[in-house]
């Protein structure tokens, strides 16, 4: 059995079709349609699947559309880092005690990437002055 079929047989939770639907996006570098997406994916994913999944991801706010003759073309809002980024504020913003999340996760990191953080939120201009 080739891969592809390996996992065509496999059933596959909606978020995972949507990060594989968004890394072919990420990859392309240029506006996709559903047709280009599917074709992309070698068939793992039907045409109306994809359409499904660009439908979710751009009422997400993760994709912009253009028309592009019967269709639209899809682009990702931001880069792989952009979109870790707003999961990160996503989780923080769930939360009651942001001053317990925010500690917490502090608390995790390493002494490099602390101080790679420090150095962030030192550049970041005042909006107190």
């Amino acid at each position: 059995m080739d891969a592809g079929a390996h996992r065509r047989g496999r059933k596959r939770a909606n978020g995972e079709r949507e990060a594989e639907v968004l890394d072919v996006l990420l990859r392309a570098g240029a506006p996709l349609t559903a047709g280009d997406v599917a074709d992309r994916l070698d068939g793992e994913l039907t045409y109306s699947t994809v359409v499904t999944i660009l439908t979710r991801l751009y009422a997400k706010q993760l994709l912009t559309r253009t028309p592009r003759g019967r269709a639209y073309a899809y682009v990702p809002v931001t880069d792989e880092p952009g979109f870790a980024a707003r999961r990160m504020r996503t989780v923080l913003e769930e939360r009651h005690d942001r001053a317990a999340v925010l500690a917490r996760f502090a608390d995790g990191l390493s002494a490099a990437d602390a101080d790679l953080l420090r150095t962030f939120l030192d550049a970041q201009p005042d909006p107190g002055r």
